[in-house]
């Protein structure tokens, strides 16, 4: 594992020491603060072997799941719960299409990712008390990790979030708030509460390494398409880590010499139409999105009016050749049960809104079907039985 060379502020460049809990950079000159991104000097890995530095470990050890990139991770004892090292399914109809299973992780859900090392960090640094804003499965993973570490973990969530981030939460020992608002009303609650209550910020790239654990995906869908980009990737955006961790990852595997030379993918943001702000940003040329006003969709992890780094996701997009899509609810859930009947995979509402716009893109002529493309499934069906029972007009005790 390499130590960290600095913290540096993704707007003003300022380098920060690592060797002590940071948020944002405390140097930028405008508001609001740029986010961090964690530098390790790569040189002695440089013209190495992926196949040799890379490992799974064994059964004995923690290096395993997303762990197996520890060469390129922070050099902690992690906090583990098996995460990452999901399977990439190719689709039984389109060829070079494949899915990234997210929902196979632990909390059934991306979120295991960032929170997992993010929570190693925060034992690491000796913090006892996070807190985290969260429109569902951040609540979830954030309260497993912190139970596994024995840290205390504040959430703030909506009150109409799917039944399961509520029941996980309460169970792993959260102390749980239901809001009523959206994700951007609890994140003010523990902006005004932090400091008296002595909580520790974790929300989305308030911290730098929630970013870190995201960025696994990167390396693993390139290790898992035979150390090759794909041509495309949609990214189910909300606050879209993911996203920013995966373009990070790239940087590194070129840096590393560990992927083919070639043109990096193609970044496909997908929104819902009833919250998408960094949609209107890109169409529009802008260079930071504005609030979406009274955001509605059932896929409550797209339910974000503002992410904080919604200047880094445009940048992306438009540096990689893609795009942001806005995708209908009523799509969507075509979508997913199109896929659940014909693929045999339940995807989260958000993953369904990935599948419904590559069907759009394919449509339009963005894409054709011979472009090699991966669709992240960001969470596991299951865990938003209540909002899909709903939304394909099922109801208890009665057949459909």
């Amino acid at each position: 594992m390499p130590a960290i060379a600095y913290l540096e502020c993704s707007r003003c460049h300022t380098r920060l020491p690592a060797d002590v809990p940071q948020t944002l950079c405390t140097q930028c000159p405008d508001s609001p603060a740029g986010a961090l991104y964690v530098r390790y000097d790569l040189t002695p890995l440089a013209g190495t072997s992926p196949q040799v530095v890379v490992s799974a470990g064994d059964a004995t050890t923690p290096w395993r799941g997303m762990w197996r990139y520890r060469a390129v991770l922070p050099d902690v004892e992690p906090v583990t719960l098996g995460e990452g090292w999901t399977p990439m399914l190719r689709s039984k109809r389109y060829s070079d299409l494949f899915l990234k299973e997210e929902g196979a992780n632990p909390t059934g859900s991306f979120k295991a990712r960032g929170l997992g090392l993010a929570v190693s960090m925060a034992r690491h640094y000796g913090l006892k008390k996070l807190a985290i804003p969260s429109a569902g499965n951040a609540a979830g993973a954030l309260a497993a990790y912190a139970a596994a570490s024995g840290i205390e973990a504040h959430i703030f969530m909506p009150r109409d979030v799917p039944l399961a981030n509520r029941v996980e939460a309460a169970a792993y020992g959260a102390r749980v708030t239901l809001v009523d608002g959206v994700i951007s009303d609890c994140a003010s609650i523990v902006a005004e509460r932090k400091a008296e209550e002595g909580w520790f910020d974790i929300s989305t790239l308030k911290e730098p390494f929630r970013v870190e654990g995201k960025k696994t995906m990167g390396y693993e869908l390139v290790e898992q398409l035979g150390w090759e980009y794909p041509d495309a990737v949609f990214y189910p955006t909300g606050g879209g880590v993911g996203l920013i961790g995966m373009w990070k990852a790239f940087d590194e595997l070129e840096q590393l010499g560990w992927v083919k030379p070639g043109k990096r993918p193609r970044m496909f943001a997908i929104q819902s139409s009833g919250c998408a702000p960094v949609v209107k940003a890109f169409d529009e040329g802008a260079s930071v999105s504005h609030m979406w006003q009274c955001p509605h969709t059932a896929a409550s992890g797209l339910r974000v009016p503002k992410a904080y780094g919604d200047y880094i996701i445009l940048d992306i997009l438009r540096a990689s050749g893609g795009k942001a899509v806005a995708v209908s609810d009523e799509d969507t859930f075509a979508s997913l049960r199109d896929w659940a009947s014909h693929e045999g995979v339940f995807l989260s509402p958000e993953g369904a809104a990935a599948t419904a716009a590559y069907a759009q893109l394919i449509a339009s002529g963005d894409l054709v079907s011979s472009d090699r493309v991966v669709i992240f499934n960001t969470g596991a069906g299951l865990k938003y039985t209540d909002v899909i029972a709903s939304a394909l007009g099922l109801s208890h005790g009665v057949n459909q």
